[in-house]
């Protein structure tokens, strides 16, 4: 199992190839791709590498699927007994990325993803119409 600790946007990360994330809003738009430089850690079949507290040349390659909110928050406040009452709502913005390729230390590819194709649906006549008799 390969996989590499991120840093962004404050928080860490545990992502391998293929994984989809929500993350922070970052200023790149949709579909090009962006490189997280700040890796901490890698690990591929127990080979693990511990940066100190980076990895050099380590790096971690993501598309940008979209942007977007996140769902609300509501902030509701209460005073009792004084009739008072405040609901506030909030959507923060954010990326979905999609981990495309990880390198590990001194730039050597790690992981790459893989696409498989989706399953398509079966397809539906909608000239044909039925008539069901009660």
């Amino acid at each position: 199992m390969t996989f590499a600790v991120i840093h962004t946007g404050g928080k860490q990360y545990k992502v391998s190839a293929n994984d989809t994330l929500r993350l922070e809003k970052l200023t790149v738009e949709e579909g090009q791709i962006i490189n997280f430089n700040e890796v901490l850690l890698t690990n591929k079949d127990n080979n693990i590498e511990i940066g100190a507290p980076l990895l050099e040349g380590a790096k971690v390659e993501a598309k940008i699927l979209k942007q977007t909110k996140n769902r609300t928050v509501i902030a509701f406040t209460k005073r009792r007994r004084q009739n008072s009452r405040r609901r506030k709502g909030h959507r923060q913005k954010i990326s979905v990325v999609q981990i495309m390729k990880i390198y590990g230390k001194d730039g050597k590819l790690l992981s790459e993803a893989t696409f498989e194709p989706k399953a398509s649906k079966p397809e539906i006549n909608k000239n044909k119409i039925e008539t069901v008799n009660k």
